[in-house]
């Protein structure tokens, strides 16, 4: 018992909490329990980031999102949130590999009006992975674990354990990678990791070890998803590209932008099937730094060279 809350068994444990499923003795439903571990209530910094998602999760009320009932009088630190029937969609994957296209664009659709509601509200998930998403026998969605969500106007947390901030390195965004705090864009990006991962039956970057596959996707594109599923449209490659974008002002600005380009995909114009404009320019300046790079390592050498021929002199 914890409270009026008979707890049934545990349904995962992740850095910082365990999950339960539960029932309410007032009300006879079922919730599910999230309590940090006592080591976490010891933390101030990691305290601050659990009271936060629990906020997070009473201001949104979307069917598209888990929702976390109201506070109330408890004996320790705990939160409530409904209890979400279904599969996560990493089960769903793992089972299938690739999902048929169709059901792949409304789960994708699915996810983009639940995150256009979210970030209309300033906040960000940032951990945003098949893990995360619930989807029942309708393909109806729940977002869930906000861990590591944040509002944009919130004040910044320094926490040392930098996996429990950073995200999951298959679907991270490059400016995550990079250490920025990342915006409503980053969640796009890992939709659009997400959604590749449905059309394909493989995440678009694989190394041998999470900092490979991270720094796979600050220096380089996915392969051509088209490739991969012949059965995928030049549109649907040309949605991909504008959701995985390396830079992020390159990318779908909103959740909606990409919704749009999902519901009206005979609109969309292919300038390039195997490549965008942007990505293209994309590898410019990189050329142009590393031919300055060479130059400058070479100005010592010319340096040496030009001082021993005066010294023979």
């Amino acid at each position: 018992m914890l409270d009026h809350y008979r707890i049934e068994k545990v349904v995962a444990r992740s850095g910082m909490s365990t999950l339960y499923k539960a029932t309410d003795l007032n009300t006879g439903r079922l919730v599910a329990v999230k309590a940090p571990h006592d080591e976490l209530e010891a933390d101030p910094v990691l305290l601050e980031r659990f009271r936060r998602e629990q906020e997070i999760g009473q201001q949104l009320d979307h069917p598209g999102i888990v929702k976390t009932y109201d506070n109330e009088t408890r004996s320790r630190l705990y939160m409530v949130l409904e209890w979400v029937e279904g599969r996560l969609l990493r089960t769903i994957l793992n089972q299938e590999r690739k999902l048929p296209i169709d059901r792949a664009v409304n789960i994708t659709l699915a996810i983009c009006d639940a995150l256009d509601y979210m970030h209309s509200f300033g906040v960000v998930h940032r951990d945003l992975k098949p893990e995360n998403v619930m989807v029942d026998e309708q393909d109806r969605i729940k977002l869930i674990d906000f861990g590591i969500a944040m509002k944009e106007d919130a004040r910044r947390l320094t926490i040392t354990n930098l996996a429990a901030v950073m995200g999951t390195p298959d679907y991270i965004s490059p400016e995550q990678v990079k250490g920025q705090r990342g915006d409503q864009r980053s969640d796009i990006y890992s939709l659009g990791a997400i959604f590749y991962e449905m059309l394909t039956g493989q995440t678009p970057f694989s190394g041998p070890n999470p900092l490979a596959v991270m720094n796979e996707r600050v220096q380089n594109d996915p392969q051509l998803a088209r490739k991969l599923n012949p059965e995928i449209s030049p549109q649907l490659q040309e949605i991909l590209f504008r959701a995985m974008e390396r830079e992020p002002r390159h990318r779908y600005a909103t959740a909606s932008e990409m919704a749009w380009d999902l519901e009206h995909q005979d609109q969309i114009g292919v300038e390039d099937g195997e490549r965008r404009p942007a990505l293209r320019k994309q590898g410019v300046p990189g050329g142009r730094k590393l031919l300055l790079y060479l130059l400058l390592a070479l100005v010592p050498i010319a340096l040496f060279g030009l001082m021993l021929l005066l010294a023979r002199r």
